[in-house]
Order: structure tokens, then C-alpha cells, then sequence
């Protein structure tokens, strides 16, 4: 998720960890540990991208990272805070850094919660933008953060935020399978034979959904909205693996078709080739659109060494594309 929806979430739980007992410190803390996890994409500017990309939501965003580094920042901060209690700190530290985890587990992008496995765990039932889960989530941590650190009324605004944002995350588990459903039975009454259906929230909200359906030699990429009233429409796009030719069997394209689950698309420009990431869809929503979100060049120089450089998204491609989704969202 964003970096102010992890500030929120690590604020609130460690007020509800240490929040009597060292009051808003508990909230600071919580929320500087929220942002630590993240700090694994300063790797994007010491590693080649295929690495980078590997390495985001990986041990930082692991159960075994949670573990050792809570122990390390909480024997730090319980040296010079008055509350020595090493034990807490760990506990607050652990939790922020472990509820991290698990709310980007909600996201597209996943995370290798197991690590060292090579296991990623993605629902794919939010968006890593969605201000229905933070700003109530905000508000209310606004509200337990001016009461006094042993009332009531502390206790009850930020365990409000927590449920409420918890629900929230539940409730998108129904809200993917309700347009999964919608999906499946557009592809049944089009008589379309596939082989695998992937769905996920459009940006910023839970209403607008996205799928990509593999068939055996092309995607599929459709939307759904919960206020349409026309049939789904599904666009095709030719998967193009045979133009990766012998590259296909480079370690570094090995690796970016497993990252991207086997979701992606090769395309051929002026002579160059383009790795197309599927799982985050498209820039547009015009009809045969193919500024996909992630799109990575593939080069490779005289000494037969390949690289992955991705291409530079622009501006008012974004502006554009949130237009059309506002438009879209109410329905086709």
C-alpha cells in the first residue's frame, strides 16, 4: 500500500500495543516502523531491474525480517526512551512491521511473507491507493491522537479505526468474488473457451474491476463495473512469446515470466522488444490500448549481456486514465 496508508496502519497498532503506556510515542514509533519495509526500492538504484523487482516485498516484507529487526529496533529505542521495557518495543515493532506485510499481501504485488520461500501472496482485492480503507482509518487515529493516553475514548477511536478498516478488507474478498463470478459467466453465454482467469480492483476503488484471461494463444483484458447494465466486453491481445525467440532461455527472462506469474505479453517496436507485465493492466481504457503500466525494454549489448529498462510512464497518461475511470466506474 501507499506510504501514508502504512503510516496510518503502523501509527494505530502501535498506539494499540504501547499506547498506554507511552502514550502518542506509541503512535511516532508505529508509524516510522510502518515506512521501514518499504525502504527495499532504494535497491532499484544499486541493482539491475530484473533483481530490484525481485527483491521488492521480499525480506523486508517477510515474517522472518519481522522477527530479527523488531528485536533490533526495540533493544535500540528501550535504550534511551524513559519506557525501558524491551519486551514492548519488540512487540510494537514486530506488529507494525508484520501488519505491513499483510495488508500489501491484499494488493496486487503481494509479498513474500514466507520468505526465504519463493512464495508470493497476492488477493489481489486492493488497490495500493483505496481511500475508503485510510481516511477513515485516518480519522479516527485524528481523534484517539487528542484524547488522553489512558481514556476511553482513546482506546475506542483507534480500535474503531482498526475494524473498521479490517471489515473494509474483508469485505473486498466478496466484492472480488462477486465480479469473478461476473467474469466467468460473461466468458460461459460468449462461449469463449479459456484456460485461466485473473481479476483485481481498478485504481482507487472497489467498485471497477479488472480481468486478464488466458486463452491459448492471446489475453483477454475486460472490465466490470457493479453499476453496468451492458454485457462484458473483452478485448484481445496476442501473447507474442515466440518473439523472445532464443532469449527465453536467459535467466533474466526466466526470471521476469515467473515475477509476472506467467501473465505478459512480448511486443516488437522499430525493432525492439517490449516486456509487457499484465497483472497491472493498461494506461487507458481505449478499446486495443497498449501502453501497459509496467512495459521493460529488452536490450542486449555486444557482449551478448541483456537488461530489462523500464519505460517511462507519462503524465497525462495518468491524468487521463483516472478521468476515464471515474466515467467508466459508473457504469457502461
Amino acid at each position: 500500500m501507499d506510504s501514508l496508508t502504512q503510516i496510518v496502519l503502523g501509527a494505530a497498532v502501535g498506539e494499540a500495543v504501547l499506547g498506554k503506556k507511552v502514550g502518542n510515542k506509541a503512535m511516532l514509533y508505529g508509524g516510522i516502523a510502518g515506512t521501514i519495509p518499504d525502504l527495499d526500492i532504494i535497491s532499484s538504484y544499486f541493482t539491475d531491474t530484473v533483481t530490484a523487482i525481485s527483491i521488492h516485498r521480499g525480506f523486508t516484507h517477510s515474517i522472518v525480517f519481522a522477527v530479527l529487526f523488531a528485536f533490533i529496533f526495540g533493544w535500540i529505542v528501550s535504550k534511551y526512551e524513559i519506557y525501558k521495557n524491551i519486551k514492548g518495543w519488540f512487540w510494537l515493532f514486530f506488529w507494525v512491521f508484520f501488519t505491513h506485510s499483510i495488508l500489501d499481501s491484499f494488493t496486487t504485488w503481494g509479498t513474500q511473507l514466507f520468505w526465504p520461500l519463493d512464495l508470493r501472496l497476492a488477493f489481489k482485492t486492493i488497490f495500493v491507493i483505496d481511500p475508503l480503507y485510510t481516511v477513515p482509518f485516518l480519522v479516527f487515529l485524528i481523534l484517539a491522537m487528542f484524547q488522553n493516553r489512558t481514556s476511553k475514548k482513546r482506546r475506542f477511536y483507534n480500535n474503531a479505526g482498526l475494524i473498521i478498516s479490517s471489515a473494509y478488507l474483508a469485505l473486498t474478498f466478496l466484492l472480488k468474488w462477486i465480479a469473478f463470478n461476473q467474469f466467468e459467466s460473461a466468458l460461459e453465454e460468449q462461449q469463449i473457451n479459456y484456460i485461466q482467469l485473473d481479476t483485481r480492483p481498478s485504481p482507487l476503488n472497489t467498485t471497477l474491476w479488472s480481468a486478464n484471461v488466458a486463452t491459448e494463444d492471446s489475453y483477454l483484458l475486460a472490465n466490470y463495473s457493479f453499476f453496468d447494465t451492458k454485457p462484458i466486453t473483452f478485448e484481445s491481445y496476442p501473447k507474442n512469446h515466440h518473439l523472445l525467440g532464443n532469449l527465453v532461455e536467459n535467466k533474466k527472462v526466466k526470471r521476469m515470466i515467473s515475477i509476472s506469474e506467467g501473465w505478459y505479453i512480448i511486443s516488437q517496436d522499430d525493432g525492439n522488444l517490449y516486456f509487457n507485465d499484465l497483472r497491472f493492466g493498461l494506461l487507458s481504457l481505449e478499446p486495443k490500448a497498449e501502453n501497459f503500466v509496467f512495459k521493460y525494454k529488452i536490450e542486449v549489448d555486444n557482449l551478448g549481456k541483456l537488461t530489462f529498462t523500464e519505460e517511462p510512464k507519462i503524465g497525462r497518461d495518468g491524468k487521463k486514465l483516472l478521468l476515464d475511470l471515474w466515467i467508466r466506474l459508473k457504469g457502461n
